[in-house]
């Protein structure tokens, strides 16, 4: 199972293995005491596409621009290579919590990824 969650939302039982998903890592959280097990943060969006989105270079992106963006940039080796092994855990039925900071699940880049693992996990599960 594939979940999203934000980075501070409470840990669960049900959460299995949680990847934070942020370029920017927290601030204010001590190393050791992480709410995550791992932080792979080259499936964030990258400085440059986040301040586009946001509006930190002048013009704000639509959400479709951001999000195509954001599936091409998952195209390169080591964000292909990350979303392959999640996958790979989803189909051994393992469960993967995505954590991010965005408030709204439907305008952030976790949902995109999740959609991205899924499809993966499909297309491993196709192949003979």
């Amino acid at each position: 199972m594939i979940k999203t969650k934000r980075w501070n939302d409470p840990v669960s039982p049900g959460d299995g293995l949680r990847v934070l998903v942020t370029r920017y890592r927290p601030r204010g959280v001590r190393k050791g005491e992480e709410p995550w097990d791992e932080w792979r943060h080259w499936l964030g969006p990258s400085r440059e596409l986040h301040a586009d989105y946001f509006g930190k270079r002048g013009r704000t992106i639509a959400w479709d621009e951001y999000r195509d963006r954001y599936e091409k940039e998952m195209q390169a080796e080591r964000p292909r290579a990350a979303i392959a092994e999640l996958a790979a855990r989803h189909a051994r039925g393992e469960t993967v919590t995505l954590l991010c900071f965005c408030a709204d699940e439907t305008r952030c880049h976790r949902s995109l990824l999740a959609r991205l693992v899924a499809a993966a996990a499909g297309a491993a599960r196709a192949r003979p």
